[in-house]
């Protein structure tokens, strides 16, 4: 029941968040400043956690195949199925519920408990729409470059990794990266980028709108909003694989 309890009013959120704004020049400019908050400033650990990621793949992978049956170039080719498919869209994800799931939900919370969302209600303003759509516009539009780049850093970081160890060739990567590439791999990618977005942005912000009481339940929305948003992510992930891929 509380399940339902939920799902029923996260829905009934959304409706009221996806209203028409009052002003649209009030929402672009918002929107451009979640970009940054939510976006950008998330740059340097999406860089990092990238690099290393592919740098693992890519030796984990060659230390696995030690076969000479296998070739070397199958190396480049896992990395960048790896990458593509799973890596990216959904571990950076994963990361970003925690890192700005968790902060949206404790400002929305803070909001809540600080009666600043009723401020706006009183004043006529849809809180919701105001306060969660330009979050929600804002990384739909700036996760898929995000995750563009993660893929870039992390088949450059693979390589850089084969190489500087020895493990295979940069000729051998090369050319299992670019192997039977098809268009499809990237949109399926973008698919679950801009989904995930959705969770990661509605998912924190339904739990600090409806956050009560004072800054401990603010800190406790948002634990619960990181692993709801979580779970959700990786459910999806599932269900995407299934409809799109398989």
């Amino acid at each position: 029941m509380k399940l339902l309890e939920h799902v029923g009013r996260f829905t009934l959120l959304m409706f009221t968040t996806f209203k028409f704004p009052e002003s649209w020049k009030a929402l672009r400019k918002n929107v451009i400043t979640e970009m940054h908050s939510l976006g950008i400033k998330s740059l340097g650990i999406i860089i990092i956690i990238s690099g290393f990621m592919g740098a693992v793949i890519t030796i984990q992978t060659a230390t696995n195949l030690e076969s000479g049956l296998i070739p070397a170039y199958t190396v480049g080719f896992a990395a960048r199925q790896s990458v593509i498919l799973e890596f990216s869209p959904t571990i950076i994800a994963l990361i970003l519920v925690g890192k700005v799931g968790s902060n949206i939900s404790s400002e929305i919370g803070t909001m809540r408990v600080t009666d600043q969302i009723d401020a706006l209600e009183i004043m006529g303003i849809n809180s919701a729409n105001y306060i969660i759509l330009p979050k929600i516009i804002a990384a739909a539009l700036i996760n898929p470059f995000l995750i563009t780049l993660s893929m870039a850093v992390s088949i450059g970081g693979g390589y850089a990794a084969g190489v500087l160890s020895g493990l295979v060739s940069g000729a051998d990567y090369e050319y299992g990266a670019k192997l039977d590439f098809k268009m499809y791999f990237y949109f399926y990618a973008m698919v679950k980028t801009v989904v995930f977005a959705f969770v990661l942005t509605a998912v924190p912000a339904y739990y600090g709108y409806f956050t009560k009481g004072g800054s401990v339940n603010v800190g406790k929305s948002s634990t619960e909003a990181v692993v709801a948003g979580s779970v959700i992510i990786l459910l999806l992930n599932y269900v995407l694989t299934q409809l799109l891929l398989i």
